[in-house]
């Protein structure tokens, strides 16, 4: 009975291991206005304590990191923290330039994009203006598995040069009729961020990625069916 009681334990536990994580989303929403302005609306994963801290560590270490200035380490700072400390260097910026009329500004905005039982697909797109003639925008994509565990390009995709021949097809239908001059007379290259939605892959290259910043974004999905034999998960 005991060593039955034992095995029916092992196999629960198995099973349990093999199960997707139940994690569900809901977003932060937060604007602070002491000096500076900066606006939260980015997404908080629940559900499976591991998996969901993990995620919720990434995407903060990230606004951290786009909030802070120098050689400060995004590790030794909580995002309030990272938000005082933006906030803290407008105020000194200020206090040396009276005169200026430039409020800085910081936003974040974020969306889940896709979520299966293998992947979760996360962008964040942020703002940042402090003092220059206009803000820097960027999205950035994080994808993730069941576990939690950011996914790098060699977990996504199987052959790299298989996969720059199908994108660079799209690319250019895509792009055909734009009189614009891209990766400034270098090779076609895949963009850094590569994310999922319902429809397929999305590659988005962000503004000064492949062109000019008033040439801005470009961004196009190839369909699931297109890129299948290539894809390590789904």
């Amino acid at each position: 009975m005991i060593r039955f009681l034992y095995f029916c334990f092992g196999l629960s536990v198995c099973i349990s291991c093999n199960e997707p994580h139940n994690i569900t989303f809901t977003e932060i929403d937060e604007l602070y206005q002491k000096n500076a302005i900066i606006e939260l609306n980015i997404p908080r994963a629940h559900g499976n304590s591991q998996a969901s801290n993990s995620i919720n560590n990434i995407v903060n270490t990230h606004v951290i990191e786009q909030l802070l200035f120098f050689e400060e380490k995004p590790s030794t700072y909580t995002l309030d923290a990272a938000i005082v400390s933006f906030d803290q260097e407008y105020k000194y910026f200020k206090d040396q330039f009276s005169e200026s009329k430039i409020v800085w500004e910081a936003s974040f905005s974020g969306e889940v994009t896709y979520q299966s039982a293998e992947v979760i697909s996360i962008a964040i797109t942020n703002y940042i203006n402090s003092g220059g003639a206009h803000g820097n925008s960027n999205v950035t994509f994080f994808n993730f598995d069941s576990h939690g565990n950011l996914l790098h390009f060699k977990d996504l995709f199987y052959d790299k040069e298989a996969l720059i021949d199908i994108v660079k097809t799209h690319f250019y239908n895509e792009t055909k009729n734009r009189n614009i001059e891209y990766f400034f007379n270098e090779d076609f290259d895949l963009p850094n961020n590569i994310g999922f939605n319902d429809e397929g892959i999305m590659f988005f290259y962000n503004v000064y990625d492949i062109a000019s910043y008033a040439d801005g974004i470009t961004e196009f999905t190839v369909p699931y069916h297109t890129l299948e034999a290539l894809l390590k998960t789904r």
